[in-house]
């Protein structure tokens, strides 16, 4: 394990996963059981390089907040409705990890002990240092943060190398590259520059948050083969967002 480690160049990652990743793009399916299989499968080989793994769920393939406002939802009621969306797929994932033999913790910024435990970071640093995946869930628990900026918070709470950020394109770019075709994919960047330009890919609070905390961003595509390793590996992968 120790030798498969030295080969890391981040060896403990907080990865974002996006509500959206979970859903059957062509069925409209909510959650995919298929999607759930691949990354329980990638994340095994996560943890069988030795890499502490920390991941933050997002819920946006079941309810936004934001938008929720449009059907006459209050922001702060959707919120917390999103947040609990975040729950659900956070234990949909732990079962998927658990199915291929991972050890997970699931926890919360909601206090819901029936189904998670309470995020306390020290116990969630103690779960990594054993070896067990940890489940983030509710995002940081207030409404008006996106799961974004709890991703930057638990990153910089568990002293994480980095934050990988999976998205659906590889990497971060000049315009929406579906809509645009002339869009320009960034290899690096700094965080002033992403901040400056108003990248749409994560929002200004979680840019500034791991910008203090000298925690660098990769935004990559997750189901592009073999792309997680080359960025725990430190070789070219998506968009890097440093110092």
């Amino acid at each position: 394990m120790a030798t498969r480690r030295a080969r890391l160049k981040y060896r403990r990652i907080l990865l974002k996963l996006s509500g959206e990743a979970f859903a059957n793009r062509a069925t409209g399916e909510s959650l995919d059981p298929a999607v759930f299989a691949d990354m329980a499968q990638q994340l095994k080989r996560v943890r069988a390089l030795g890499a502490d793994v920390a991941i933050v769920v997002g819920g946006g393939n079941i309810f936004r907040g934001l938008p929720g406002e449009k059907s006459g939802i209050d922001r702060t009621t959707g919120d917390h409705m999103g947040m609990l969306a975040t729950v659900i797929n956070s234990l949909a994932l732990q079962s998927a990890l658990e199915h291929v033999g991972l050890h997970t913790r699931v926890m919360s910024a909601i206090n819901m002990p029936a189904v998670a435990e309470p995020f306390i970071r020290r116990r969630a640093v103690r779960h990594l240092e054993k070896g067990r995946i940890v489940i983030i869930g509710a995002g940081t628990g207030n409404p008006f943060f996106t799961t974004d900026s709890a991703a930057a918070l638990r990153a910089s709470e568990i002293e994480a190398d980095a934050l990988l950020k999976a998205t659906k394109v590889d990497g971060i770019y000049t315009a929406d590259p579906v809509k645009d075709p002339t869009a320009r994919r960034f290899a690096r960047l700094t965080y002033q520059e992403a901040l400056t330009r108003r990248l749409k890919i994560m929002d200004a609070a979680a840019f500034s948050l791991c910008m203090e905390n000298h925690i660098p961003i990769i935004v990559f595509d997750f189901f592009k083969k073999n792309e997680i390793f080359r960025a725990l590996r430190g070789e070219p992968a998506g968009t890097l967002v440093t110092n």
